[in-house]
């Protein structure tokens, strides 16, 4: 009987301190700093998301490419600010392209407006394969890329830039320490070289490309799934929501945000000194 009660207080306490974590995340998800980025939230599941990479509230995070925006930046940020760290790994400052420089800005100006929310922030810049620091070498415990591959793969970058980036997350990461990949899916039966202009990229691409910087895959989810996307548009994917570049746009919200495959790489405890 004493064996029973103190297994149930256990699993009492263990399920407190879950649920904890999940009232944490939902009060995040409805705060008043996210009215608009909360349409998104049906499309992109960053609740179950980040619980299927296992992001938690004392973890050193590294973010990638957080956008002008910063969609993903406005739920870990206050997500970490108690406990843990967050690295912006975002555009060059002194990029050539005004777009990425306006991006930067624009999501440092979003910082600096709330730092009751974002005072953990910390914006270093990624460029693969030329600028590469995302955070001190053996620092994160999560390195987390949401929508990315496909920009550095585009434009004649290839496998050598993808490559490049995932070294430098190899790098960033403790052993043991978990990349999360949320990525437009391109279908199997479509051809490799809609990658280069479609925005969607084939998912065993991806995992090899991963798995030769040093990652293991080990698990994937159809959290962020959508089985009305073909893949397939005159736009790319930006022919569906958010961008919605193509007309008929009634037709394409009805579709939703695309396909996406949501992968989870470890970089293994015992390292074989990959991406260094």
């Amino acid at each position: 009987m004493r064996t029973g009660l103190l297994f149930l207080a256990v699993l009492l306490l263990s399920s407190t301190h879950v649920l904890g974590d999940n009232v944490i995340v939902k009060d995040i998800l409805q705060g008043e700093h996210r009215q608009q980025s909360a349409k998104r939230d049906r499309y992109r599941h960053p609740a179950e998301t980040l619980a299927f990479f296992n992001v938690e509230p004392d973890m050193t995070v590294v973010e990638i490419w957080p956008g002008g925006q910063g969609w993903y930046t406005e739920i870990l940020a206050p997500y970490l600010k108690n406990g843990g760290k967050l690295y912006a790994a975002h555009f060059n400052k002194d990029s050539p392209s005004e777009y990425y420089r306006r991006s930067r800005q624009s999501f440092i100006d979003k910082l600096s407006a709330r730092p009751d929310l974002y005072a953990n922030v910390s914006v270093t810049h990624f460029n693969p394969p030329e600028h590469v620091d995302i955070a001190p070498q053996g620092s994160a415990d999560r390195v987390l890329t949401f929508r990315n591959v496909h920009n550095w793969y585009m434009r004649g970058g290839g496998d050598d830039r993808v490559l490049s980036a995932f070294k430098a997350f190899y790098r960033a990461l403790k052993p043991g320490g978990v990349l999360g990949v949320v990525e437009h899916r391109l279908p199997v039966e479509l051809p490799l070289s809609k990658q280069q202009d479609s925005g969607y990229m084939h998912e065993a691409y991806v995992i090899r490309l991963a798995e030769a910087a040093g990652f293991e895959l080990v698990d994937s989810s159809d959290i962020n799934s959508n089985p009305k996307d073909t893949a397939d548009y005159p736009q790319g994917v930006w022919t569906l929501p958010p961008s919605l570049r193509a007309g008929d746009r009634e037709h394409y919200e009805n579709i939703g945000e695309s396909d996406r495959m949501t992968l989870k790489f470890v970089k293994p405890k015992q390292s074989q000194g990959n991406g260094q």
